[in-house]
């Protein structure tokens, strides 16, 4: 291992204590377009300039039993989600990153998250349907009580172009620490994350 990696265990290890009694908990849900207009308002208090604003419901849902694949139904209706995006260009080239603001509406409070989605593609299945993934840091300072942080991701499919037979929505995780759940009796193995040479902290480069 090399001393910059060294030094930045050093660091993570003092940061440890004040973290050790928050454990994640976390959420999958999907978020269905929801056909009532979002509301202006939410957009405002995102930290740039939205030009697009989507309004979801979320819901619950099931796998199959040894495959994982989801089942088709809605399953159960758990809160609403408000989004809103800066688009910068309607090509929407493979890994163009695009500003992105979330607000969750659950039932043990608002959440609000950060970030940006990346385009995955722009063709699959048809030109013109747009997969993104989204990669969002909640907001601790405005998060119900006890939660100090966490990261809400997803796999989303945009619909822009209202082509037919589509429709825009994603399947989320939430990874929510929060101080009112213990530590985690697991714990890596040895072998769970092995440095090795090379990259841009190769003291031999």
């Amino acid at each position: 291992m090399n001393r910059r990696i060294g030094r930045a265990l050093a660091v993570l290890t003092l940061l440890a204590p004040a973290l050790a009694s928050a454990q994640a908990r976390v959420l999958q849900f999907r978020s269905v377009e929801d056909p009532s207009p979002p509301d202006p308002a939410i957009c405002d208090v995102a930290p740039f300039k939205a030009n697009v604003r989507i309004r979801g419901t979320l819901f619950t849902y099931q796998t199959r039993e040894g495959s994982g694949e989801v089942e088709k139904d809605e399953g159960r209706a758990i809160g609403k989600a408000t989004a809103c995006a800066q688009i910068t260009s309607l090509l929407f080239p493979e890994g163009l990153a695009q500003k992105f603001f979330l607000l969750l509406t659950l039932r043990d409070g608002i959440y609000r998250a950060v970030g940006t989605c990346t385009i995955i593609s722009n063709n699959v299945p048809e030109s013109g349907l747009v997969l993104a993934g989204c990669n969002l840091k909640i907001d601790s300072a405005t998060a119900p009580a006890g939660v100090i942080g966490g990261a809400v991701t997803s796999v989303t499919t945009f619909n822009p172009f209202k082509l037919a037979g589509f429709a825009t929505g994603s399947y989320w995780t939430a990874q929510i620490y929060d101080v009112s759940h213990g530590r985690s009796s697991h714990e890596d193995s040895d072998h769970a994350m092995e440095w090795i040479d090379g990259g841009d902290h190769d003291p031999g480069k």
